[in-house]
């Protein structure tokens, strides 16, 4: 243990050269024997604090003695950042990727990890060491159901993987430790000390928030220190961050108009090597960026967000204006944090944030290395208002981290189905024992106030579920126990929800014929669908009048419609420009969801299979293909046979030269803008007499 453990500080000193020494924090930990020990821990402290250095040397320590490793995230774009960071530890020869069958540290979204332990049990045997990542989002209704049940699972199949959870400090620790059986380590150092406060437009003799950030990033200017700011919706951070720059423009140096003039132009860049014209939001990006200022949400393409995290941590933007979504995003520090809106929209209206939520934004303020110290500031009108949210918010208590599994009715569908399909459950009974088990079952049968009935209350909730999944056709009860049916089967193997299975199967059964348009309004109607969303307030009937084009009428139109009439556009050639001035929305998450729409086409079409029904089938292969590559039909063959040609350039190749490509020659078609030698040998060799 010695020399791995030697090893294991060699690598890290060598891998992260920043770090001369463990802070007070690192320290703790690494005093408890948490490299030795092979016991659960649970490592609480402050972001910024060096959480995954730790997480990194457990998962090197259990490598280095012939083990692999898998550190799990609930994130794509967090996935995306740590693999680019241990890629480093390659040169020791550590494989570093996505899954653990291939690589020895596996890097892996909770449903990714939550998917090996339904189905690859060799695989999931093989890991000893599960690291998860903020495991406070184990709270979150999406989220944290999958990694409670991937955990819970684990823990009956691989019981011998010890489990490594980082985390924010929770309020009630105990029950999470426990239901874990996990070593807690809390400690409350922070490498940058962070201060609190709530402003007023009073006291900063402002006549409205908005001027207080002004002031703030005034400030931030003269100290040459960054700033992020926290708004409650799309529309406020691009007015937030318009407003913010015109007030500043007046003060930048040459240099950093310089600076900016290029970020802006990265910009500006992102939908040009797309095919499409820079949309109003683009332009509008682009001009505040101009100023030293960006907005971020998720209705910019993925590249232009990568760029304006990447030029913020490199100091090349004064201040980023940003949905709350962030605060789980990519690790992206300030000095400075300003919460402005302290509510969010729901269903039922505005509603404050959760203290937790607070805590999760002001601790991005103070940039390690950087900063000497992190400023967040809440934003109130009033005293009155000031001296009640900083009783909440700075002085109150983060909320108890409760299980969300019962609330979500999906998560109980999805992992009934998965025990029975995986045979971990022939019988209700079994069902039971494994909720039991849960992080909910955990809950409600260690509360004094509710352990009188914690069994009857997760039977009648197993048996409600029962019944709907028996009723619908996806877990038949049989002489050898439950089974799941062919369509059950299909759910368990997919990351759909069983509302989007069991709608596309309804209008798979009802469909005379399938039409393609009308496939896709229901599938922009199904819960996995990415929706497009709306600019603002202007005319929707654009969006009307191309569904009624298709024999699709409605009477209300929302994100569905919206989503539905994209994705049409997009199929006819459409660029994003085109598709936002057409209909008003943020086109640039047009491909996400023509992607993802693509899938479920052909989960649409395993329907049909399951089904029985032939007819009309043979078009969802052409339909998944426009969807995906935004084609009419006749450049299919072209852009599925020639990798990386996109669509632009099909479009170009069959304007010069139509559908008939057996007489022309590589030369003739590296005249065309963009094609090159290996891509015309590509188009020859697929539709060349050669």
């Amino acid at each position: 243990m010695d020399a791995i453990e030697t090893k294991v500080h060699e690598i890290i000193r060598e891998s992260y050269p920043n770090i001369k020494k463990f802070n007070p924090a690192q320290q703790s930990v690494i005093d408890s024997g948490y490299l030795e020990d092979k016991t659960n821990y649970i490592i609480a402290i402050p972001t910024a604090s060096g959480k995954t250095v730790l997480g990194v040397m457990a998962a090197l320590t259990a490598i280095l003695k012939g083990g692999k490793a898998v550190y799990a995230v609930p994130l794509i774009s967090i996935q995306n950042e740590k693999v680019k960071e241990f890629k480093k530890f390659e040169k020791y020869g550590i494989k570093v990727g996505k899954h653990p069958s291939s690589s020895d540290l596996a890097v892996m979204v909770f449903e990714s990890f939550d998917a090996i332990t339904r189905f690859s049990w060799n695989t999931l045997n093989d890991v000893d060491l599960l690291v998860v990542d903020e495991f406070h989002m184990i709270g979150e209704y999406s989220r944290g159901p999958t990694m409670e049940c991937a955990i819970t699972r684990s823990k009956q199949l691989n019981p011998g993987m010890r489990i490594v959870a980082l985390s924010a400090t929770l309020q009630n620790m105990g029950d999470l430790s426990s239901w874990l059986d996990a070593h807690v380590v809390e400690h409350d150092f922070r490498p940058v000390p962070l201060y609190k406060d709530v402003l007023t437009t009073e006291e900063m003799e402002t006549k409205n928030k908005n001027d207080v950030i002004v002031k703030i990033l005034n400030t931030s200017i003269k100290e040459s220190s960054q700033a992020l700011v926290f708004v409650s919706t799309r529309r406020f951070t691009e007015s937030l961050a318009k407003y913010t720059s015109d007030k500043v423009k007046r003060k930048l140096s040459p240099e950093q108009k310089k600076a900016f003039h290029e970020v802006s132009e990265k910009i500006l860049d992102v939908p040009r090597k797309r095919g499409s014209l820079p949309t109003a939001v683009c332009l509008k990006l682009a001009e505040s960026i101009e100023n030293g200022v960006a907005f971020h949400h998720a209705g910019l393409f993925d590249k232009q967000k990568e760029i304006i995290e990447d030029e913020f941590r490199a100091g090349n933007l004064l201040m980023i204006t940003a949905t709350p979504s962030l605060m789980y995003g990519v690790n992206l520090p300030s000095k400075n944090v300003v919460i402005r809106d302290y509510t969010r929209w729901t269903s039922q209206g505005p509603q404050p944030i959760p203290v937790f939520d607070y805590e999760q934004m002001s601790g991005r303020a103070g940039r390690p290395g950087y900063d000497t110290e992190g400023y967040s500031y809440l934003i109130a009108k009033t005293l009155d208002e000031a001296y009640n949210l900083k009783d909440h918010y700075v002085y109150g208590e983060i909320e108890p981290t409760n299980s969300k599994l019962i609330e979500n009715k999906d998560a109980v569908y999805r992992q009934i189905i998965t025990q029975v399909a995986s045979t971990l459950a022939k019988t209700p009974k079994d069902l039971f024992k494994f909720f039991l088990e849960t992080f909910y079952g955990w809950q409600m049968s260690h509360n004094e106030y509710l352990e009188s009935f914690c069994s009857d209350s997760i039977e009648y909730e197993v048996n409600t579920a029962l019944e709907f999944l028996v009723k619908n056709g996806i877990i038949m009860p049989t002489p050898d126990g439950l089974k799941t049916t062919e369509f059950g089967m299909l759910i368990a193997k997919s990351n759909y929800t069983v509302e989007t299975a069991v709608r596309l199967r309804e209008f798979a059964s009802v469909s005379e014929e399938i039409e393609s348009s009308k496939l896709i309004y229901e599938l922009s109607k199904t819960p996995d669908m990415p929706l497009i969303s709306f600019k603002g307030r202007k005319s929707k009937e654009p969006v009307r009048d191309r569904l009624n084009s298709e024999g699709i009428f409605v009477v209300d139109i929302g994100l569905s419609e919206a989503t539905a009439a994209t994705m049409l556009e997009w199929m006819g050639e459409r660029n994003e420009y085109e598709i936002e001035n057409a209909f008003n929305v943020y086109a640039a998450s047009t491909r996400r969801s023509a992607y993802e729409a693509s899938l479920l086409v052909k989960f649409f079409r395993n329907i049909c299979n399951i089904l029985n029904i032939y007819s009309g089938t043979d078009q969802l292969d052409m339909l998944a293909a426009r969807l995906y590559y935004g084609v009419k039909p006749d450049l299919v063959p072209l852009v599925v046979s020639v990798k990386r040609l996109g669509r632009k350039r099909a479009r170009a190749v069959v304007k010069v030269f139509g559908d008939d490509l057996k007489h022309v020659t590589p030369e003739k078609l590296t005249r065309i803008d963009g094609i090159g030698p290996k891509t015309a040998e590509a188009i020859i060799a697929k539709f060349g007499n050669g």
